[in-house]
C-alpha cells in the first residue's frame, strides 16, 4: 500500500508530504485548493505523461515521490530483483521533471525506464476518475474483470500456458525451416570451401620449399657462372690454386725431411689440399646440374600464387588453411548428419491445438454463462449510485484467432440514459461515471490484486441517500484495499478512516496548498463546513456530529 506521498513544485503545491494509512483517506477542501493536482502526482507515480506544464511557475524542476510497502507483494519483489535493483519491504519511486527535458525516475535509489515504472506501479495502484488513467477502459482489464467475477482466472492462466507452449512449438517448427534452408546453403559453401582446399593438395611446409626452389630457378645462371668461374680458379684452370698448392706442399714435405719441426705444418697443408680438391669437385659436379628450366621456375610461380590465393582466403599459412579444412570438415560432418524431428514436433502441436479448443472452449463457455450475471448485478449497483436505468452490457466476441486470453474479446458496452443503445464505455462514460461503475464492480468482484485505488469524481452528480450509499461501499471497499478518495460530500467524508483537509494559503504573496491531517473536533467541523458552507451553525455541527457516529456504525 501506499505509506507516503511528497510532492515538490506541483502546480501551486511548493511542497507537500502526506503520510497515508490503510483503509479509507478521504480529501476534502474547496474547488481549486489543489485536491486535483495531488492525483496528478499520484498519475506521474504510475508512469503517466510528464508535461512541463505541472511545474510550479517560477521554479526549473519538480518532483513526486512515493513509497510503498511491498511487504506482501512478492510479484513486485521480482519484478524488482529481474531488474537487477535492491528489493526490501519498502519501495520508493521518485520521479523529476524539468524545463529543460531532462526527466528522470527512480525506483529505490536507482534510474529506471519509464516501462518499467509503469509495469511496477500499475501493480500497486490504479486511479478511477480520469480518462487518461482509467484502468477500466482497456480491453485487456475487462476481460480480467469478467473472469474475476466468473472464476475463471485460474482456468484463462491454464489456457495462456497451454498457448504459449503450442507457439513456442510453432516458432520451434518456423525455426526449423529456416535452420533447414540456411543449412542448405551452408553446406554448400563449404562442400566448395573444402573441395577446393583438397584439390590442392597442400602439404606442410611446402611454402618454403617451393620458395627456396623458386630463388634457385630464378639464379640459374649467376648460380651456373659463378660456380663454374670457382671450380676454375681452384682446380681447371692455368695457375689453379690447387697446381699451387700442391707445388708448396710437395716442397715443405721435402724439407720436412731435413727439418722435422715442419712436419705437422706439411701434414696441414697436404689435408687442405684435400678439402680444396673435395670442394672443387663438389664445384663441378653442381656446376653440370644447373641449367635454366623456364617451365619449372613458371610451375613453382603457378603453385605459388595457387597457395597465396588460398591464403587470402581461408589463412595466413598452408598450416592455417589445412586446419580451416579441418575445422569445415567437422562442421560438414555434423550438417549432414543432422536429424530434426519435425515430425515430433508437429505432433506435439497438434496435441496443443487440441488442447487449446477444448480449454478455450470451457473458457468460452463459463465467460458467455456469467456475462449475464455480471450484467445483471453491475446494473443493481449502478441504479443505487444514482445512475437509474443504466444499462452495462459485458459483449463478448469471438476471434478469429485465439490469444493468449482465450477465444473471445470483451467489450463492456454502457448506457446511462433509458431509452439510449449501449455504446463502448471510453466513448460514453463520464468521469464520474466511471469512478462509479468501477465502485460498482468493486462491490461484486472479489478482493482486487492492486493494494491502492484512488477514486475522483466518484461524487459527480448524485446527492442526497445515494451520497450516504457512496460512501458505505467505498468503506466496504476499503475493508480490503487502501483507498484514496476525493470528494465534496459530507456524506462520503464522513465515512472516512483518515480525513485530510485540502486547503490555499497564502506566503509571502505566493499561494501554495496545504494539507492537514484532521482529528475528530476538526473533522466534525470540515463535515460542518461541507453541510452549510463558509459559516457554520451550531446545527450544521450537530448534524456532523450526528453524520460520523451513523457513519462509523
Amino acid at each position: 500500500m501506499l505509506t507516503d506521498l511528497s510532492i515538490t513544485n506541483i502546480a501551486i503545491i511548493d511542497k507537500l508530504h502526506l503520510s497515508l494509512r490503510p483503509g479509507l483517506t478521504i480529501l476534502t477542501g474547496e474547488t481549486g485548493a489543489g485536491k486535483s493536482i495531488i492525483i496528478d502526482a499520484v498519475g506521474l507515480i504510475m508512469g503517466g505523461r510528464a508535461s512541463v506544464d505541472l511545474i510550479r511557475s517560477g521554479t526549473e524542476d519538480a518532483t513526486v515521490e512515493a513509497i510503498f510497502d511491498i511487504s506482501e507483494r512478492p510479484i513486485v519483489c521480482q519484478t524488482l530483483e529481474n531488474a537487477a535493483l535492491e528489493s526490501g519491504t519498502e519501495l520508493l519511486i521518485k520521479r523529476s521533471i524539468s524545463r529543460s527535458g531532462k526527466n528522470r525516475i527512480f525506483i529505490n535509489g536507482n534510474i529506471a525506464t519509464l516501462a518499467l515504472l509503469t509495469d511496477i506501479a500499475g501493480s500497486l495502484i490504479n486511479i478511477y476518475g480520469q480518462h487518461e488513467s482509467q484502468t477500466l477502459l482497456r480491453a485487456e482489464n475487462q476481460l480480467a474483470l469478467l473472469d474475476s467475477f466468473s472464476g475463471t482466472t485460474g482456468l484463462r492462466d491454464e489456457f495462456a500456458a497451454i498457448f504459449k507452449a503450442h507457439s513456442d512449438v510453432a516458432e520451434l517448427l518456423e525455426n526449423l525451416d529456416n535452420q533447414e534452408r540456411e543449412a542448405a546453403r551452408r553446406l554448400d559453401l563449404l562442400s566448395f570451401q573444402s573441395e577446393e582446399i583438397a584439390a590442392a593438395n597442400l602439404k606442410s611446409g611446402e611454402e618454403d620449399t617451393l620458395e627456396e626452389q623458386r630463388k634457385i630457378l630464378a639464379s640459374a645462371g649467376k648460380l651456373s657462372s659463378v660456380s663454374s668461374e670457382a671450380y676454375e680458379l681452384l682446380y681447371g684452370g692455368d695457375g689453379a690454386m690447387l697446381g699451387q698448392l700442391r707445388r708448396i706442399s710437395t716442397s715443405i714435405r721435402d724439407i720436412a725431411g731435413i727439418d722435422h719441426s715442419l712436419e705437422d705444418l706439411a701434414k696441414s697443408l697436404e689435408e687442405s689440399y684435400l678439402q680444396l680438391e673435395d670442394s672443387a669437385f663438389s664445384l663441378r659436379d653442381y656446376t653440370s646440374k644447373i641449367e635454366a628450366d623456364p617451365a619449372a621456375l613458371q610451375q613453382s610461380d603457378d603453385r605459388i600464387d595457387q597457395i597465396n590465393r588460398l591464403k587470402r582466403k581461408y589463412g595466413s599459412t598452408v598450416e592455417d588453411i589445412l586446419a580451416f579444412k579441418q575445422q569445415i570438415d567437422a562442421e560438414l560432418e555434423e550438417l549432414r548428419g543432422q536429424e530434426h524431428d519435425r515430425q515430433k514436433l508437429e505432433t506435439k502441436q497438434q496435441e496443443l491445438k487440441a488442447q487449446l479448443v477444448k480449454k478455450g472452449a470451457e473458457l468460452t463457455k463459463l465467460r458467455s454463462a456469467n456475462a449475464a450475471k455480471l450484467k445483471q448485478a453491475l446494473e443493481s449497483e449502478a441504479h443505487q449510485l444514482a445512475m437509474k436505468g443504466a444499462i452495462i452490457e459485458p459483449a463478448l466476441e469471438t476471434l478469429a484467432e485465439p490469444r493468449s486470453s482465450g477465444f473471445e474479446r470483451i467489450e463492456f458496452l454502457f448506457s446511462p440514459n433509458p431509452g439510449e443503445p449501449p455504446r463502448p464505455l471510453a466513448k460514453i462514460a463520464s468521469g464520474g461515471e466511471l469512478s462509479r461503475l468501477m465502485l460498482a464492480f468493486k462491490q461484486v468482484l472479489p478482493e482486487g490484486d492492486v493494494p491502492t485505488l484512488v477514486f475522483d469524481e466518484v461524487d459527480t452528480g448524485i446527492g442526497g441517500a445515494t451520497s450516504g450509499l457512496v460512501g458505505r461501499k467505498l468503506k466496504n471497499v476499503a475493508d480490503r484495499q487502501q483507498v484514496l478518495c476525493i470528494t465534496h460530500l459530507p456524506q462520503v467524508a464522513s465515512f472516512a478512516n483518515q480525513h485530510l483537509r485540502v486547503e490555499k494559503q497564502v506566503f509571502e504573496g505566493r499561494t501554495t496548498t496545504v494539507i492537514t491531517v484532521l482529528n475528530d473536533a476538526e473533522r466534525t467541523r470540515e463535515i460542518a463546513r461541507m453541510l452549510a458552507g463558509e459559516k457554520i451553525t451550531d446545527s450544521a455541527l450537530a448534524h456532523a456530529t450526528e453524520m460520523l457516529k451513523t457513519s462509523q456504525n
